[in-house]
């Protein structure tokens, strides 16, 4: 079985390109290798003979129908995506283009392929359209979003991926494609790049850097560890319900304050400075339109699919952490050409409103 996975080469998309190769599927990588994007994220598994990479931009349809004539996949996995929520408030244009836009250029792309396939290859075809738990907008003190719950993006970034959930399913219901959706909370671990907040926390703890927190950090995320998510994908590939949608979850609801607080302890373990990294905390004017809490009911998935988290928060972190130490040769040419770990998400203004 041949995979396209768009985005393979971003933080989540290539912890699903490394699945899929150590179970045996063929893959084909599509990625126009922006500035989240790197092929070093998969580079344990490029020479594999089932892997192929085609750097391509999702919103060229041309170039879209000469992949999938040139390699004849038999499911799409899209995760490519403009997905810090930061960037999005400084240019949101470019979040409609590639997540909208572009998905339903994927869309069409995929549904004109399809529809010349065998009966039998027609009916065992998947659409894969992965997104965000930030569709559906916040939460208060108490509930949590489900698959039916109402959508209310708040961000540019999430309004851009509300666009794109509803192409996947309008594609479904008008035109039969077979698409499966999955919503997932915040991800975290290896290969993340270094502007969203763990691996940020992580890097500049470790060069003795300002932990900026937005506002007093009572901002809630339930957290979930990326190859937990892979596995969860996967899941929804193989098993998932044409039509249906999947809320994937780390059980793992944590304040952004207690999540820095962690990260330095560990770090303070791993790697002991003469104070704690706490002091580094500086709380910064929060993000414009910050949404207060997000919260998973993963009971579908883990129902009906049989998927749960293998990792809990500790772990996960753990293993994170420890990885950032280990792969110094990863993030720091990132670093050093790309992200220097300056703020983002300021009006133009300079300030939020």
């Amino acid at each position: 079985m041949k995979i396209l996975v768009t985005g393979g080469c971003g933080f989540i998309g290539s912890a699903v390109v490394r699945l899929l190769i150590s179970r045996g599927y063929g893959v084909v990588n599509v990625d126009k290798l922006t500035y989240a994007a790197t092929e070093t994220s998969v580079a344990d598994v490029a020479a594999a003979p089932a892997y192929a990479f085609e750097k391509v931009d999702i919103c060229d349809r041309a170039a879209l129908d000469a992949v999938f004539a040139r390699h004849d996949p038999d499911a799409v996995m899209h995760l490519a995506a403009e997905s810090h929520v930061d960037r999005s408030i400084e240019g949101p244009g470019a979040f409609v283009e590639t997540n909208v836009v572009g998905t339903y250029h994927m869309l069409e792309a995929a549904r004109t392929y399809w529809n010349r396939l065998s009966d039998t290859r027609k009916a065992a075809f998947r659409f894969h359209h992965i997104s965000t738990d930030e569709v559906f907008g916040t939460l208060g003190d108490s509930g949590l979003f489900r698959e039916d719950t109402p959508y209310a993006p708040n961000s540019p970034y999430s309004a851009s991926k509300a666009g794109s959930d509803h192409l996947a399913r309008a594609w479904f219901h008008t035109y039969g494609l077979p698409v499966v959706m999955s919503n997932c909370s915040n991800n975290y671990g290896p290969y993340q790049f270094p502007e969203k907040l763990i691996p940020l926390m992580i890097l500049n703890g470790l060069e003795g850097r300002p932990l900026p927190v937005y506002g007093k950090g009572e901002n809630i995320r339930d957290w979930l560890y990326v190859e937990d998510h892979a596995e969860a994908l996967f899941t929804v590939m193989t098993r998932g319900t044409p039509g249906e949608s999947y809320n994937v979850g780390g059980n793992a609801e944590r304040r952004n304050i207690d999540v820095v607080h962690t990260l330095c302890d560990l770090l303070d373990e791993l790697v002991p400075a003469e104070t704690s990294r706490r002091a580094l905390i500086t709380h910064v004017t929060d993000r414009p339109g910050h949404d207060k809490r997000y919260a998973i009911d993963a009971s579908k998935i883990s129902r009906d699919l049989g998927w749960t988290p293998a990792e809990s928060f500790e772990t996960g972190l753990r293993k994170t952490v420890e990885w950032y130490l280990a792969r110094r040769d990863w993030w720091q040419p990132l670093q050093k050409a790309v992200y220097d770990g300056r703020r983002l998400g300021l009006l133009a203004e300079g300030k939020a409103k």
